[in-house]
């Protein structure tokens, strides 16, 4: 094996080794990340069952209603407020592109 061959081998030696050492220190630096990734996933999944059993949702607001009307009406302004604002906020979001 030549001279420049070697050489050539011991560099890619030398990169590979400086690779998995910054794989690793990649890796240990982005347990946070997975941390807050796993929140929103759960949230998404929250979502989703949300979605997939609208009776449940129905049954609770129900039970709300029954055991105080008053704080459920005035808990449904406030959730109807908020829900025109969003409408607002991404209308003009949408019409600002």
């Amino acid at each position: 094996m030549g001279a420049n061959a070697r050489d050539l081998a011991l560099r890619h030696g030398a990169l590979r080794e400086r690779i998995a050492t910054q794989r690793l220190a990649l890796a240990s630096h982005t347990g946070p990340l997975e941390n807050a990734l796993s929140k929103v996933d759960r949230a998404l999944a929250g979502v989703e069952w949300v979605k997939t059993h609208p009776q449940a949702i129905g049954v609770a607001v129900a039970v709300v209603v029954v055991a105080s009307p008053k704080r459920a009406w005035r808990w449904g302004k406030r959730g109807y407020f908020l829900w025109r604002s969003w409408q607002a906020v991404r209308s003009s979001l949408l019409a600002a592109r």
